[in-house]
């Protein structure tokens, strides 16, 4: 089955099933953002690279949805939360962990690529979450 990104350009996606999320780097002001951008969130520089972000966070805080958001075809219910990587960026994220009594408050995560639907052309829609590190592979 073919595999497809959510949306271009939030992370690159190898044929083994890793990668990475896409953030940027303001060459003005040094800091990241993510979705990457040419142009800086903060300062409003022009000197933004894209690059890789870290594949490890922290995780800032989360909860469990339980209901269908509008326009949402994956299945509920599903982790939601803030993880803080390494450069510093915090970065609002699916958490695969449904189960909040798993979860908490600075415990190490991973980067993960998971299936969130299959799409009218029958292709495998791919998004990014975040699992506890100690979990299993």
């Amino acid at each position: 089955m073919e595999r497809v990104p959510v949306s271009e350009g939030l992370f690159e996606l190898n044929d083994a099933g890793e990668g990475h999320l896409i953030g940027a780097r303001c060459g003005a002001c040094g800091r990241w953002h993510f979705p990457a951008s040419a142009d800086c969130p903060y300062c409003a520089g022009e000197q933004c690279q894209a690059r890789p972000l870290s594949t490890q966070g922290t995780l800032c805080l989360f909860t469990t949805v339980t209901n269908r958001p509008p326009g949402y075809e994956g299945e509920v219910p599903f982790g939601f939360g803030v993880i803080e990587l390494a450069e510093g960026l915090r970065v609002i994220t699916r958490l695969s962990a449904t189960d909040a009594e798993r979860l908490r408050f600075g415990m190490p995560m991973r980067l993960e690529f998971v299936r969130l639907h299959v799409d009218g052309d029958g292709r495998e829609v791919v998004t990014y979450s975040f699992a506890p590190a100690e979990a299993s592979r």
